[in-house]
């Protein structure tokens, strides 16, 4: 196949990059540095600067990955307005190119997050509950979703990914958790009760690719393990693993004060469970948090 990718840069991308690669596929990758995408993604990978750039050569499925990082800094109204440009508005882009295209792609697999439900507190979410709270987090992915899902008006398939907490030794949400904990500052954060959906890279990578190659899929997915577990959890076990106490909390009202509306995402959670993708018969490599932490404490 020849796959478009947006963000194929990013965490995910490149890591999709490598293995479409070793599957013989073509790859372009739609960017802002179109020059750095060869050395980031793989020699064989093309960067564009612009859609238009890819003429009318045929397409057969794009990953629509592209975002600002929503995690990295506070949300003043500047960076509201680019979290939602990044993704709202670029999907919107996208949408007018293929409308201008006589051969549309079969299918459109489209980034959104487990935050589209906002906070579920003690909820088990699946692809079936409704939004619980309709905070920032939340009205951005539902925007994002909605906006994609025009692409079904086109004759194009749509999925959306609503991924958790990817856990990479590459960089990612444990990245920024690493240092804290390495040095004995980790601990649970505010009270340590709220649920972290998370899940393995490799299993991010191959849930994709599975979707991508089953052609009665569509609509979302929570790209998360089975086994969510609460933030106090989570703590304990990544000390754990890398063999340094977790007895150094971060309280509620500081997380508030230093982040503002951006403390919601740490203090909230989401109990949300994959059931759509094992209904369709979609394997996970890792279910346990604890061999999930072990298979990459080596890298860490």
């Amino acid at each position: 196949m020849h796959i478009l990718l947006t963000g194929g840069t990013g965490l995910i991308g490149r890591q999709l990059c490598r293995l479409w690669l070793s599957q013989g596929h073509r790859l372009t990758v739609w960017s802002r540095q179109p020059e750095k995408v060869a050395k980031i993604c793989g020699a064989q990978v093309r960067g564009v600067a612009r859609l238009e750039d890819i003429g009318q050569e045929s397409v057969d499925a794009i990953i629509n990955l592209a975002g600002a990082p929503i995690a990295d800094r506070p949300w003043t109204t500047r960076r509201k307005a680019l979290l939602w440009s990044s993704r709202i508005t670029l999907t919107e882009t996208l949408l007018a190119w293929l409308e201008t295209r006589e051969q549309k792609p079969q299918v459109l697999i489209s980034g959104s997050a487990v935050g589209w439900y906002g906070d579920g507190g003690e909820r088990e979410l699946t692809e079936k509950s409704p939004p619980v709270i309709d905070d920032f987090a939340s009205q951005l992915c539902i925007a994002w979703e909605e906006t994609a899902q025009r692409a079904e008006g086109l004759g194009i398939r749509v999925i959306f990914i609503r991924t958790g907490l990817v856990l990479s030794a590459e960089g990612g949400f444990l990245s920024r958790l690493l240092l804290p904990f390495k040095v004995g500052l980790g601990g649970l954060i505010g009270s340590g009760r709220q649920w972290m959906p998370w899940i393995h890279i490799n299993d991010q990578i191959a849930l994709i690719d599975f979707l991508l190659h089953q052609e009665d899929t569509s609509g979302p997915y929570n790209a998360c393990a089975p086994k969510p577990v609460r933030n106090r959890e989570f703590a304990k076990t990544l000390g754990s693993v890398l063999h340094r106490p977790t007895f150094m909390p971060m309280p509620a009202l500081a997380l508030k004060v230093c982040l503002g509306e951006l403390s919601l995402l740490l203090l909230g959670g989401q109990k949300a469970v994959p059931a759509r993708l094992l209904e369709a018969g979609f394997t996970f490599q890792f279910t346990d948090l604890r061999a999930a932490l072990d298979d990459l404490s080596s890298r860490l």
